[in-house]
């Protein structure tokens, strides 16, 4: 059996971290997925490995043409079941598109191939098409995917992997120590405000919005679900945050 791990991060920083964590604890790449609010256009300008050997390309060129090569192959993931990543890890797979309710995101991965095919699937008159769509099939219930997809829209990245049983607690504790937090926490706190679910018709957060959104909860204590991990990962000192020169979190050149 698997089941699906997502958590929310407010920081696209901490979300990054949380990927080479997952990846420096042997969790394969392709099991990994990554969706983040690009609102703020924190990745503009950024070169990343992601490029041809030495071209130093921009985010998701992967064969050196100086061309976002994620947006189509998220498009031809969705018809053909591939995979969105890079060989040499999640993030070397990143780059921009659009997914609707959402705008411009940065993302990588196998969710959003499936955001892309259910957005197919929905114009088909098939089930909800976007996030919405992607986060259900993937196994969350209709609350939890209400939060998660709302939380991109409000600045959010999402972290979700692919976990076995009997990786399921190693991987929460991950994610948990990079400062993720899971729908049952965040939605509480998004329904003490009035909102009830996520709305693909609603008009996008702007960088002001989304500024004052993430001062909500920079000092947040974070809480999760009823079955927490036995173990959990402390951002400051577990093995995975020493491999990259610093604690979990910190800015990454991306």
């Amino acid at each position: 059996m698997s089941k699906t791990i997502t958590r929310l991060f407010d920081s696209h920083n901490e979300a990054l971290a949380a990927v080479e964590a997952l990846e420096a604890a042997g969790v394969d790449h392709h099991k990994i997925s990554l969706v983040s609010n690009n609102a703020d256009n924190w990745h503009a300008g950024h070169k990343h490995s992601g490029g041809a050997p030495g071209a130093g390309g921009p985010l998701g060129d992967r064969n050196g043409d100086g061309e976002n090569d994620v947006a189509d192959g998220a498009g031809k993931g969705a018809t053909t079941g591939g995979l969105v990543g890079g060989g040499a890890g999640l993030l070397a797979g990143l780059g921009m598109l659009a997914i609707p309710g959402l705008g411009p995101v940065v993302a990588a991965g196998w969710l959003v191939s499936t955001a892309v095919g259910a957005v197919v699937g929905a114009a088909a008159g098939g089930a909800a098409g976007g996030i919405l769509g992607a986060l259900k099939e993937a196994g969350h219930s209709d609350e939890e995917a209400n939060v998660y997809a709302e939380g991109v829209r409000r600045g959010g990245t999402l972290v979700s992997v692919k976990a076995s049983d009997d990786e399921a607690v190693r991987i929460e504790g991950i994610l948990d120590g990079a400062r993720g937090v899971d729908a049952l926490s965040r939605g509480a706190a998004y329904r003490e405000t009035g909102w009830s679910q996520f709305d693909d018709k609603a008009a996008p957060y702007s960088s002001d919005d989304i500024n004052r959104e993430r001062e909500l909860y920079r000092v947040e204590e974070r809480s999760f679900t009823a079955q927490e991990p036995t173990e959990r990962h402390d951002p400051g000192t577990s093995p995975e945050a020493g491999r990259f020169g610093g604690p979990l979190g910190a800015p990454r050149d991306f």
